[in-house]
């Protein structure tokens, strides 16, 4: 199931987060079509994503794990492949908001929902395992498309890697993506209260005490990624940048490996105001050097929380509320969290072109980081379980 999971994650991250910049630039190289035009189509896509991913726990809950992500899954590579074929900005949109319900389906809320019916105590360990597929995603999804797309073109490239994706995925999902027998089920003491409703969940000040100071960090998060190439690469070069980009990716995988092993018996909202801090103190070093080794350093300090900051809402959840509505809330939380880093990447770019370079952008970054390290230790209800 986690190897399952790890893999679905590697497609969801490789084609839905970190393809759109090789969709950008080759969309931009195809029809010329500005920055500006194929960043709304992005930002819509994560807005649309963000309201879809609140029904994700009902759509599990009604067809059953195994029929959503497959589902989830066919549309998330139908839409990859359609993007080449685009020749108009609807029909870049309409493709677009397609690929949203595919993303939907197959990223964090529907990972961490499918996982939750098997896992229990060692939930946070084996959610490490199986996120780590999104960093992996970045290191191996892009550079097939880009060494594809050099090869055969960039429609035969996205059609080839999605149709490996799915020769690799499609048995594993068949084979052990399903609900546990109940020798399997993790036991649950309250797994008999009733389902809470939406409207109560949002109305509880409890997730919004964790809900409001993720969002903060992951759209500060999302923002820097898009942006880490373009800020460096006027210092570090081309290659260097490359080698910088891969090396957060890199350190992304050993922080959520290594805090995993301990998760489950450390405090997720103590881990994540320190990981938080250090995200600050990375991008405020970022914006004030211009030593190769000091941001070689900052990029793989900043890599260690990458992974660990969409890892953690899940746990404060587990921690926090009851059992029963873990899939719910985890769902609505991934959905505040998408519809606040919707804007991350525009808001950058916004201050980047205010203020003519990235030293700004980056402290505006580094504040979020430090507000939401704050906000995040405040804990305004009683943990629901021990």
């Amino acid at each position: 199931m986690v190897l399952a999971c790890f893999v679905l994650a590697t497609c969801a991250w490789g084609f839905g987060f970190y393809g759109h910049g090789v969709f950008l630039a080759e969309l931009q190289r195809q029809h010329g079509w500005s920055t500006s035009l194929i960043s709304g189509a992005t930002t819509a896509y994560y807005l649309v994503g963000g309201v879809l991913v609140a029904f994700t726990a009902d759509g599990i809950a009604r067809v059953g794990p195994r029929r959503f992500v497959l589902a989830a899954a066919a549309t998330l590579g139908l839409s990859a492949a359609l993007i080449p074929q685009v020749q108009t900005p609807w029909q870049l949109y309409a493709v677009y908001i397609l690929m949203a319900a595919g993303w939907a389906g197959t990223s964090l809320a529907a990972i961490v929902t499918v996982l939750g019916l098997w896992f229990d105590k060692r939930r946070g360990l084996a959610m490490s395992l199986a996120l780590n597929g999104a960093s992996a995603g970045s290191v191996v999804v892009v550079p097939l498309l880009v060494g594809m797309t050099a090869w055969l073109g960039f429609r035969a490239a996205v059609a080839a890697s999605v149709l490996l994706f799915a020769l690799l995925l499609v048995p594993m999902v068949l084979a052990w993506v399903d609900r546990p027998s109940a020798a399997w089920a993790p036991p649950s003491a309250d797994a008999v209260e009733a389902p809470w409703s939406k409207g109560r969940i949002l109305g509880d000040i409890g997730f919004w005490s964790m809900a409001v100071p993720f969002s903060l960090g992951i759209a500060a998060q999302a923002g820097f990624l898009m942006h880490q190439y373009a800020a460096l690469e006027p210092i570090l070069g081309n290659v260097n940048t490359g080698f910088a980009v891969a090396l957060t990716g890199a350190f992304a995988i050993i922080g959520r490996v290594g805090l995993g092993f301990f998760i489950d018996r450390v405090s997720p909202r103590g881990a994540a105001a320190l990981l938080l801090l250090l995200h600050a103190a990375a991008l405020a070093a970022i914006a004030h050097t211009r030593s190769p080794a000091v941001l070689y350093a900052a990029c793989a300090a900043y890599g260690l929380g990458v992974g660990n900051i969409i890892t953690l809402p899940p746990l404060v959840i587990q921690r926090e509320f009851p059992a029963a509505q873990f899939a719910t809330i985890a769902s609505l939380a991934t959905a505040v969290a998408g519809l606040t880093y919707a804007f991350g990447p525009a808001a950058l770019g916004l201050l980047r072109d205010a203020s003519g370079a990235y030293v700004v952008p980056l402290l505006f970054c580094a504040g979020v980081d430090v507000l939401a390290a704050v906000l995040v230790l405040w804990r305004p209800r009683a943990a629901a379980r021990p």
